[in-house]
């Protein structure tokens, strides 16, 4: 278990060049600031909430570094709140020794988040609520498909997708199954709870898209209490809701992705209603930032691990004698846009 109560006292975030005049009267503008000037102008909301949600299951890169400044920075400011929120719903591939890290990172970096380290699993009670509140709307439904039948079924880019055999179920037979589900009277793989949307709509998020699965694992921070674990899709909004985040700041790779995020927030019965913005990602030229591959490197022993000077890690980079504030005028300097584009490391 991660002790939640950790929080780090830093000084307010600066270059080491910078002034107080630079401080007070040169933030650069961009499109998200302007969308905070407009929501507090038009008293949308009366303070902005941020929130920067890593998975623990590798150290952050470079390209983090941009949405920690950036999630961060905004919060600071603005006068608002920045949570840290892991997003652990994938416990097999989670651990302490990541959240750890990323903490350690964070704060390395010269920033604070609001109150208490959050997780998704802290979420998980309200989270299967809401399930149930969607199946007794006869908008879930488990179904038995395989992984491979559930593929097949979806359709293509081009094609729409088919609708399950179990689409069709009772709210009370879903009610039944999801609650055999939770008990762990199946196997994984055995069935799913999927959302009822639309399986021939153009954006295949939205063709019904599995919101539950089983996973006999324990997890680092809820131990042996669930054997079924909602989807980062399903988890996502309604945490943000829980919260109370005002501007949920992530990168373009989500875009598709939100109308399901703003769907599943008007179904159900949330407690607040955050706004998705999405900016282009930090990718810098003959640098690999994917977890999987990084993982690799570590796996493999090619590297002494992530926090080898080699890696593109923001440990890696701390050893390599990088200072933090290089790194925070890097992410400012490379600006926030909504166009992708690669960035030179030399700048």
């Amino acid at each position: 278990m991660v002790d939640s109560s950790k929080t780090v006292n830093n000084d307010s975030v600066v270059g080491e060049n910078a002034t107080t005049d630079d401080l007070e009267n040169k933030k650069p503008s961009n499109f998200l600031r302007q969308i905070i000037d407009k929501d507090l102008a038009a008293s949308t909301v009366k303070s902005i909430v941020t929130r920067f949600p890593p998975e623990p299951n590798g150290h952050l890169h470079i390209g983090h570094a941009k949405a920690i400044c950036l999630n961060f920075g905004l919060a600071q400011d603005y006068n608002g709140e920045c949570h840290l929120r892991f997003d652990d719903t994938n416990p097999e591939k989670e651990s302490a020794e990541f959240i750890n890290a990323i903490t350690d990172d964070i704060s390395w970096l010269g920033f604070k988040w609001h109150g208490d380290i959050r997780f998704a699993s802290n979420y998980f009670d309200q989270l299967h609520g809401f399930a149930n509140e969607l199946i007794a709307k006869g908008l879930a439904y488990v179904c038995d498909l395989s992984a491979e039948e559930a593929r097949t079924y979806r359709g293509t880019l081009t094609e729409p997708g088919t609708n399950s055999p179990h689409r069709e179920r009772t709210v009370e037979e879903n009610t039944a199954l999801f609650a055999k589900m939770t008990a762990g009277d199946f196997d994984e793989g055995a069935c799913v709870l999927r959302a009822k949307i639309d399986m021939a709509a153009p954006n295949v998020n939205l063709r019904d898209p599995i919101i539950y699965r089983i996973r006999k694992v324990t997890h680092h921070q809820t131990g042996d209490k669930w054997c079924v674990y909602p989807t980062y899709d399903f988890t996502h909004g309604q945490s943000d809701a829980i919260e109370g985040i005002t501007h949920s700041i992530c990168t373009l790779e989500f875009e598709d992705h939100k109308p399901l995020y703003n769907w599943f927030l008007e179904q159900l019965s949330v407690p607040s209603t955050p706004r998705q913005f999405e900016f282009s990602r930090l990718n810098v030229n003959y640098t690999v930032t994917s977890k999987r591959k990084l993982k690799r490197l570590v796996d493999d022993a090619v590297v002494n691990g992530w926090d080898d000077p080699r890696m593109p890690t923001i440990s890696g980079m701390r050893r390599r004698g990088y200072a933090p504030e290089s790194i925070r005028n890097f992410c400012a300097a490379t600006g926030v846009t909504r166009v992708n584009g690669i960035v030179d490391m030399a700048m």
